[in-house]
């Protein structure tokens, strides 16, 4: 038995849900003694400036002792949330049809372009005789 096999037993069930950048993955491995326990691993992609990529892990074991007060703790702080802020997302980097700022900039400068006028949007309104 290898020391990787000891230190990630064999996944028992599994599932993957994904969130944008980031997948979580819920596994169920069996200890030794062949008794289950949980992994809850959070895998985020970042993208470096040449265009490769990394993933960052990172990985909770959760142990069938600690699954009621685990359980508890992690219902109160979604009830907390949800109460307090609701259902609705309020970042809009989260939101389905969010757009970068930039991108509405880029795509005025680019229809003005095409009609031939100049990109006007990020200008300011100035009277001459304000100066």
């Amino acid at each position: 038995m290898s020391d990787h096999y000891t230190m990630e037993q064999e996944e028992i069930f599994s599932k993957v849900m994904r969130a944008g950048r980031r997948t979580y993955f819920f596994d169920v491995r069996s200890t030794k003694a062949g008794d289950f326990y949980l992994t809850i691993t959070e895998s985020k992609k970042f993208t470096n400036d040449d265009g490769s990529y990394h993933y960052k892990k990172h990985k909770i074991y959760l142990y069938k002792e600690d699954f009621s007060e685990f359980k508890d703790n992690l219902e109160e702080m979604i009830n907390y949330v949800i109460d307090e802020k609701g259902e609705e997302v309020i970042s809009e980097r989260h939101q389905k049809d969010y757009k970068k700022e930039t991108d509405d900039v880029a795509a005025t400068a680019e229809k003005a372009s095409e009609n031939g006028q100049p990109d006007t949007s990020n200008f300011t309104d100035i009277e001459f005789d304000d100066i």
